[in-house]
């Protein structure tokens, strides 16, 4: 099997609401180093809360409650965790803060992920989903994070 190239592509991804919620934004995925960095912001959140944000494994929003995207994104087969902190899923990511607005601005690095590389760690064409609640990094599967509020299908820049 050939290896994978280096990412080379930038992409965005528009976030919509889910759930009934009032949550969305846009978002810049650029490659960096070992990873993809996102930079952009959400509006909607509730107010000086902190909200989970992960990769989810399809690129699919249709339902209304997003479970259509599946579960986070994990080609490697990891436990649920902190990315930077041990063994994680490659979708997961810190947890967003929203300001006294509902306004969380997303300046984030994502280290192992890929963008347009053709590899198993490729994000092309996956859901980012952002949830009700903080993700508590250790419950399994998925942080219990609460109903999925927001979700959009990263798609490459053109």
């Amino acid at each position: 099997m050939p290896m994978p190239m280096p990412s080379t592509a930038n992409a965005s991804v528009i976030l919509t609401p889910a759930s009934g919620s009032l949550v969305s934004g846009k978002l810049q995925l650029l490659p960096m180093g070992d990873g993809v960095h996102l930079r952009g912001e959400l509006g909607g959140l509730t107010r000086n809360a902190r909200h989970a944000i992960h990769v989810h494994e399809r690129g699919d929003c249709s339902a209304v409650d997003a479970a259509s995207a599946g579960e986070h994104f994990n080609p490697t087969g990891k436990p649920h965790g902190r990315m930077r902190t041990g063994a994680h899923h490659l979708g997961d990511m810190d947890n967003l803060a929203a300001n006294n607005d509902g306004v969380a601005r997303v300046d984030m690095h994502v280290p192992g992920v890929a963008l347009a590389n053709g590899g198993s760690n490729d994000i092309i064409g996956r859901a980012i989903v952002v949830h009700a609640q903080a993700d508590d990094y250790s419950t399994q599967p998925s942080g219990n994070s609460g109903p999925r509020i927001a979700c959009g299908v990263i798609v490459r820049a053109r």
